[in-house]
């Protein structure tokens, strides 16, 4: 990819939780419905293991799940209505359902979600400006989610550019989300747990992103 976005984190929410950070990943893509091998792997190897952690181990005791939901108190969020993307994948494990497939970038974006706990979030560079910053929803702030009919986003973290929020660590819009024709597109990893499990995660999905999701070799940044 050509470049990458200026991204910045406002001050605040540094204020509110001063170990907030984000990875961001900016790469070419060529996206396909299903990558097979991810999901042999998921099934095989991967799934077995996590829902035997599961089984033994408190949500708020994955990883970086408990900073998370502190770091949500502390912005005037109840976590347990509002919970990161990566605590609801683990409740839908934990439930016995079946993770949902949706294309090879997006699935690749999930299994890292689950090895690391943190929130990710993958969005086509073609509907995001080049400024983006992570603040705190304002009142009367809101977007189409995912698979939602409606997020309201007053003290959410957010991210957002010129023309306003469009992801945040519990679900992102339609405006910017993956679709079988991205063909530039950026990954930020939320993290609220300071920066070297950062890191690690960064380290991680790079080499899942360019095993299963066809990707270009990634500008990355972090802040």
């Amino acid at each position: 990819m050509s470049s990458m976005p200026t991204i910045s984190i406002d001050e605040n929410l540094k204020t509110a939780w001063p170990a907030t950070h984000v990875g961001c990943l900016c790469y070419s893509v060529d996206v396909c419905p299903k990558n097979q091998d991810l999901w042999d792997f998921y099934e095989k190897t991967f799934a077995p293991l996590l829902e035997q952690k599961l089984a033994s181990t408190a949500l708020p005791d994955m990883p970086n799940i408990a900073q998370a939901r502190a770091a949500y108190k502390a912005f005037g969020i109840d976590p347990g209505r509002h919970r990161i993307s990566s605590e609801a994948l683990y409740r839908r494990v934990r439930q016995g359902k079946a993770l949902y497939q949706i294309n090879s970038l997006v699935d690749a974006n999930n299994l890292v979600s689950l090895e690391t706990g943190f929130s990710l979030g993958s969005y086509d560079a073609a509907h995001i400006g080049q400024k983006i910053v992570l603040r705190l929803g304002q009142p009367g702030e809101g977007y189409a989610g995912i698979g939602k009919s409606g997020m309201i986003l007053e003290n959410m973290p957010v991210l957002a550019d010129d023309s306003g929020p469009f992801g945040s660590p519990t679900s992102d819009s339609t405006r910017a989300m993956i679709t079988d024709g991205t063909r530039k597109a950026i990954t930020v990893i939320y993290s609220f747990s300071g920066l070297e499990a950062l890191t690690d995660c960064l380290d991680l999905a790079k080499r899942c992103f360019n095993r299963y999701a066809c990707v270009g070799e990634p500008l990355v940044t972090v802040i």
